[in-house]
């Protein structure tokens, strides 16, 4: 962290620097700790909700391969500033959607999550690609080990100080005990979260237009994207054909699906184990501290393991982090739950890792972008699937008892894709070795 403060080693760029302010700021956003509660509180149900987030990821399966190939064509930076408006744009609707409003209020928020995965196309790989071209290519892979290792460490700190910001900002009465001087109706103080993330997506605009292009991109636009379209078949078919990247792709999103798919719903399941809603932004920021310690973890086991072996590590601990969800024990519930969010650091550390060693500099942030589809299509998914189980579920019960329901019958789901998964990929590596 000193060496980004310093502008020493690889932050002697500007872009490498720059990289780590956009991933504080594009990612730590102080309504992730209220984020289900936020939506189900404005009127719409949790399977709804859920949908929703498939939306997101059918954004993401539409756009992020095209995109990062136009990273890759018509530049990077030109990407990640489209990224950012849109951003301003998604935070806008959700800052002056009604209450309450039905149909209407489905659709923006459709609007809303449609948006946010096109900004998290756009920004994808681009993001990394551009820093990691501005380092020098003597000793890059260590260096990028750093610049990695450090923009998880700040985005750790941003997410202390969002989680702990958005949670107390939730809850009314918390700011009549800071202000008692001003008036702050409920509906008011649910918005202030999303009015945070709207400034921090000015901020994310501004830093972009900063960036320098590392001699990607053109002016030809049409040109710029028929050459997209080739290289995007070009790296997604070598990306699929070629077996020890495959399984790793694979191997991350069977993992990291499921564990994305409950980040979102978190704030619903602390309301199910009875944690008061002002708390909930200071298990965000537990979660933000324990991943400070996840990159020196991750470095440690990369380094002893090959890619597979580590994410079937992190496979069989998340099995026992969701086995631990379903008794919803009132507050030790939370230590499975802070275990299984620790888990998306360790993945993408992994997958970012293996998959820079591999990919040739021209088609950096085109694989990059194979590697978030199938990602996101992975996610998607099994949101559209744990939807379906809580529709399912609530049928039987109510909301609490649909919920919990589901929590179990994902941990058998889980349990029969991965562990197979990981015994095939295993075989697989050791007769090809």
């Amino acid at each position: 962290m000193t060496s980004l403060i310093r502008r020493s080693g690889p932050f002697a760029h500007r872009n490498a620097r720059l990289f780590v302010l956009f991933r504080v700021l594009y990612n730590a956003r102080a309504y992730y700790p209220i984020l289900a509660i936020f939506f189900t509180d404005l009127g719409l149900t949790l399977d709804q909700f859920v949908m929703l987030n498939f939306i997101w990821a059918a954004a993401i399966f539409l756009l992020e391969v095209p995109s990062g190939a136009l990273a890759d064509t018509l530049g990077r930076k030109r990407l990640l500033v489209i990224s950012s408006a849109i951003m301003v744009v998604e935070m806008g609707i959700l800052l002056f959607a009604p209450k309450d409003g039905g149909w209407l209020l489905l659709a923006l928020c459709g609007l809303n999550r449609f948006l946010s995965g096109a900004s998290e196309a756009a920004a994808s790989g681009a993001d990394e690609a551009i820093a990691y071209d501005s380092i020098p290519e003597e000793g890059r892979e260590s260096a990028w080990d750093e610049v990695m290792a450090t923009t998880m460490r700040w985005q750790a700190v941003g997410f202390l100080i969002a989680m702990s910001i958005g949670g107390l900002m939730y809850d009314p009465s918390w700011l009549l005990n800071l202000f008692p001087g001003f008036s702050f109706s409920e509906s008011a103080a649910h918005r202030l979260p999303v009015a945070l993330v709207f400034c921090q997506a000015i901020l994310c605009l501004v830093i972009t237009l900063r960036l320098e292009e590392q001699g990607h991109g053109d002016d030809k636009v049409g040109e710029s994207c028929s050459s997209a379209l080739h290289l995007t078949l070009r790296t997604a078919k070598h990306a699929f054909t070629t077996p020890k990247i495959a399984m790793v792709i694979v191997g991350g999103l069977l993992v990291d699906s499921v564990i994305r798919n409950f980040a979102t719903i978190n704030s619903e399941y602390y309301r199910l184990i009875g944690i008061p809603e002002w708390t909930f932004g200071f298990v965000g920021s537990a979660i933000a501290v324990g991943n400070w310690f996840v990159p020196g973890i991750a470095k440690r086991v990369n380094h002893r393991f090959p890619p597979l072996s580590a994410l079937a590590i992190a496979g069989g601990v998340a099995i026992v982090a969701l086995a631990a969800l379903v008794p919803a024990w009132p507050w030790f519930g939370l230590l499975p739950a802070i275990l299984l969010m620790s888990l998306l650091g360790f993945i993408g550390f992994t997958v970012s890792r293996f998959l820079h060693g591999v990919a040739d500099s021209s088609q950096r942030a085109t694989l990059l972008s194979v590697k978030g589809l199938a990602f996101n299509l992975g996610y998607g998914l099994w949101s559209l699937a744990f939807s379906l189980l809580l529709a399912g579920m609530r049928d039987r019960g109510d909301d609490a008892g649909a919920f919990q329901a589901a929590l179990l019958w994902q941990v058998g789901i889980v349990a029969a894709l991965v562990i197979p998964y990981f015994a095939w990929a295993k075989w697989k590596e050791r007769r090809a070795a």
